[in-house]
């Protein structure tokens, strides 16, 4: 089930492992796995969502480091059981922004802190993080777009500007409840951040000059290359 909160549901975190093998999924969980081997952090990457686009993404949304509630749910998702997941849903779809479009990570990709108290993340955190954001980003051949959210994801500019230089990089504030209880104008500005995305990703489109590009981009992350897309920013 696809709404806000749905994966406090024990059967629902269970249909998304085993979606885990989809074709589309199957790269990026792959790339988690060897991830969590190379990093020492097993129990603290979670996986990505596979009701997200995956490899087809053209959209790769990226906020600080996972949370209490991704590490829990096992996935970096729009429907964990927290207000930051739920307002991130509901902003979404009320921008007219398809999920098939978009995929979720974090820069630093593994959880900070200890127990139940998370840390701020560091510059040391996105210096050891950059490696593995090539290597996903290697696997995201259809990626038009790149949003910052957040001042502290907003921090990996310089390494999105080098790596991703024929992506459009979007910054909107934080979702969370903290950051928008209050401030609705902050509200106003995420939505307007993800409409520009929409539009952005519809003139990709259009002046896409292969119409299977989406199909060839899967094809390529499956053989672990890139395909230069046909937009620079």
């Amino acid at each position: 089930m696809d709404a806000p909160k749905s994966l406090a549901d024990t059967s629902a975190r269970k249909a998304r492992r085993a979606a885990l093998s989809q074709p589309h999924i199957a790269p990026l969980a792959a790339f988690v796995r060897r991830l969590r081997q190379a990093a020492g952090h097993a129990e603290d990457v979670p996986d990505f969502d596979p009701l997200d686009g995956g490899v087809l993404a053209e959209c790769l949304f990226l906020l600080e480091t996972p949370g209490g509630r991704a590490v829990g749910s096992g996935f970096v998702s729009r429907n964990n059981p927290d207000e930051t997941a739920k307002n991130l849903f509901l902003l979404n779809q009320e921008a007219g922004l398809s999920r098939a479009r978009t995929i979720i990570w974090n820069v630093v990709p593994w959880y900070v802190g200890s127990g139940e108290k998370i840390r701020a993340v560091t510059d040391a955190d996105i210096r050891a993080s950059s490696p593995h954001l090539k290597e996903l980003l290697g696997l995201l051949p259809a990626l038009r777009a790149v949003v910052l959210i957040g001042l502290k994801a907003q921090r990996a500019r310089p390494v999105f500007e080098r790596l991703a230089p024929h992506c459009t990089l979007f910054a909107c504030p934080h979702p969370s409840p903290l950051s928008l209880n209050g401030r609705a104008e902050r509200r106003s500005e995420i939505l307007r951040c993800l409409k520009a995305v929409a539009a952005r990703l519809s003139v990709a489109a259009n002046n896409t000059a292969q119409p299977d590009a989406r199909d060839e981009a899967a094809r390529a992350a499956g053989r672990g290359r890139s395909v230069s897309g046909t937009d620079q920013r």
